[in-house]
């Protein structure tokens, strides 16, 4: 019987920790949600290598430390209302609800929505709330959200969920492709909005978020 205790301290000591993760909320999160629960049962011996892992077609769970990363760059509060975009089976949900004070999830697939719901209730989760919705655009009946996390890679952060920031708020996402792909932070102060890059990073892209197509001469 592998002993999974054992794995998650040891990815959080050789994987996070070693990326400049510092945050002792964040370490803690990592430390308490077993990953393990989160992917398929042929891939739960692996559950914490540093890769990511496919949860469905086209659909993985990011690996361990630029999601640490992510969630270390929007600096959550217990107070915060926390809006995920891709819910994927749960995972960084998990994580999320150990650092805000209540998440909201969305996910466009069914059988994806109805994994998360089943795994987070069973492990007693209850501050996370998964919604079927299309991904780009939110879910604007719980907004503003102080915190708005982007699971996964996209090409642009759409206006639809800009919008949906209170002020202060903040929204984490990784744009672009592959290694050149950058972690932004927006920041929303007095209505107008502030965008800053901070650490180039490659995750799997998240579907839905392409670009329209636009005429150039």
């Amino acid at each position: 019987m592998m002993d999974f205790e054992a794995a998650r301290t040891k990815m959080v000591d050789n994987q996070i920790r070693t990326t400049d993760v510092t945050s002792h909320s964040v370490l803690q999160a990592f430390l308490s949600v077993p990953r393990e629960e989160f992917v398929p049962a042929k891939l739960k011996p692996i559950a914490y290598i540093d890769e990511d892992l496919e949860i469905a077609t086209g659909r993985y769970l990011m690996e361990a430390s630029p999601l640490a990363k992510l969630l270390q760059l929007a600096r959550i509060g217990k107070d915060d209302l926390a809006l995920e975009v891709g819910c994927g089976t749960g995972y960084a949900a998990a994580l999320l609800s150990q650092l805000a004070g209540s998440v909201v999830s969305v996910e466009a697939d069914e059988q994806l929505c109805s994994q998360a719901v089943e795994i987070l209730s069973r492990l007693g989760y209850d501050n996370v709330a998964v919604v079927h919705g299309e991904m780009e655009k939110g879910y604007p009946t719980e907004a503003p959200y102080d915190i708005i996390f982007v699971n996964g890679a996209v090409e642009e952060v759409p206006a639809a969920l800009i919008e949906q920031l209170r002020d202060g708020g903040r929204l984490v996402a990784v744009v672009g492709h592959g290694n050149a792909a950058q972690a932004r932070l927006l920041t929303k102060e007095h209505g107008a909005i502030s965008e800053t890059a901070h650490f180039n990073t490659s995750v799997k892209q998240l579907p839905g978020f392409q670009k329209e197509p636009s005429f150039v001469f």
